[in-house]
């Protein structure tokens, strides 16, 4: 089957893809930060509702979590994505 073919799409230039890698990899610079603000407002609206004062450190820890977690699965997928490219 030709590499240009409507499934695998055309095929980009060197440059082209060195771009595309740099952008992917950029987005781990913005992961970790929201899921971490996400988890700390989701944990302070619990702690304004429950009346407490302890939740928004919880919501923090299962931001980074959920932040790690993400970031995991992206360079994976980069990684995954770069051999299918190599080929």
């Amino acid at each position: 089957m030709p590499q240009d073919s409507p499934q695998n799409g055309p095929k980009r230039s060197g440059a082209m893809n060195s771009i595309v890698r740099a952008e992917r990899l950029t987005q781990i610079a913005f992961i970790l930060p929201a899921a971490v603000v996400v988890g700390w407002l989701a944990g302070a609206g619990l702690d304004k509702w429950l009346h407490q004062h302890w939740i928004y450190l919880v919501g923090i820890v299962f931001g980074c979590i959920a932040g790690f977690i993400q970031i995991f699965r992206l360079v994976q997928n980069n990684e995954k994505q770069m051999e299918k490219e190599d080929q």
